[in-house]
């Protein structure tokens, strides 16, 4: 997942922790092969992830994309060292943490949900002749 830093992969698009977080949702509630249906609250998951990513967690800086956030070039060498000595740092570190919270919230939220509809459904698919 380090590949998701400064941008996805250092080209200051959308924020690695919210890419992240997508990616999470999309492991969590995506089907496990062709032959399943996809949960319909991956689709809201990730809504809801987007909404409060932009709207809570990097409020005021401008958007979703890391070149708003942390204001760094991370084609440029100078000014990534300059970033890494700044408060900015500090600013990405609590996004970063900030997007965890919130991926850990919806995640124990679907667990409930589960928990109130059926067993929850392994994430992997477990080998033949073992016990999940």
């Amino acid at each position: 997942m380090g590949a998701f830093g400064g941008g996805l992969g250092g080209n200051g698009e959308v924020c690695g922790a919210a890419a992240g977080a997508l990616a999470v949702m999309g492991l969590r509630f995506s089907r496990a092969s062709a032959a399943e249906k996809e949960d319909p609250r991956m689709w809201s998951a990730c809504r809801e992830v987007l909404q409060r990513f932009r709207n809570e967690i990097a409020k005021g800086h401008g958007g979703i994309l890391c070149r708003e956030i942390a204001r760094v070039d991370w084609h440029d060498r100078d000014a990534v060292r300059s970033f890494y000595k700044s408060d900015r740092v500090r600013e990405c570190a609590r996004i970063v943490g900030d997007t965890a919270l919130l991926t850990g919230e919806l995640l124990e939220r679907a667990a409930e949900q589960d928990t109130r509809r059926e067993p929850p459904k392994p994430l992997l698919p477990t080998l033949e002749g073992t016990a999940p």
